[in-house]
């Protein structure tokens, strides 16, 4: 990649309504450009304007149904970079909270919460230390299964379907947590099997999700992770 392509990518996250665009879409949903601008406080013209450099630029990929038009992150890789970006840019001492709705909001986020496909926050984190205390991950060399890690996710029937040059692991650096959760097909694997299996429902018009009794009782007996660790 030659300077002015990587100057050409950063430009390309340097605007704060193209920002606020990009963590929107780490919900992995597709987006339409009306429902973008009224999350960025923007009109539909200049939201327009932004989403068609971001297409052009490979960092968004666009759908059309109809009339419609909607648009989702490119690929998990752009969303491993949006949200290292905001973990890195979190400054020290956040701004307290305008009102109890936002901070409501802002603690569920913290609690647990999807990133684009896998699952963050404090859940995220805990599944994360529960697998690599049992010898189900490895961190010490990068992220990476072991035998018995396989084991486990087949155990369960979580398939971790292989294609693309995604690797079945990765970490992700959390944003709240500030420390690295479960990324990859095996983070992507796990977060659709927990929302399937109704361990975690979707809370909110954000990110957030929450972690049912059911889910509590299946996270217990397969990794030991204490209720009260998730609430």
């Amino acid at each position: 990649m030659a300077a002015r392509d990587l100057a050409a990518l950063a430009a390309l996250f340097a605007d704060e309504s193209r920002a606020a665009f990009l963590l929107a879409l780490l919900d992995g949903r597709a987006w339409t450009a009306g429902e973008l601008a009224r999350h960025a406080g923007v009109a539909p013209s200049t939201a327009s304007e932004h989403l068609g450099k971001l297409v052009a630029g490979g960092v968004l990929a666009e759908e059309r149904q109809g009339r419609h038009r909607y648009v989702r992150l490119a690929d998990p890789g752009i969303a491993h970079l949006v949200e290292d970006l905001a973990a890195r840019s979190e400054p020290a001492a956040p701004a307290p909270p305008r009102s109890l709705r936002e901070a409501g909001a802002g603690a569920a986020m913290a609690r647990g919460r999807t990133c684009y496909d896998h699952l963050a926050g404090r859940l995220g984190i805990a599944i994360t230390e529960a697998l690599t205390e049992r010898g189900l991950l490895r961190q010490d060399t990068g992220f990476a299964l072991t035998d018995w890690g396989l084991a486990w996710f087949d155990e369960r029937g979580i398939a971790l379907v292989r294609k693309g040059r995604r690797p079945v692991a990765r970490g992700c650096l959390d944003w709240t947590e500030r420390r690295p959760h479960l990324a990859g097909i095996a983070g992507a694997a796990l977060c659709r099997h927990a929302l399937d299996a109704g361990w975690c429902v979707r809370i909110g018009s954000e990110r957030a999700v929450k972690v049912t009794e059911e889910g509590e009782s299946a996270l217990y007996a397969s990794l030991g992770i204490a209720p009260t660790a998730l609430r």
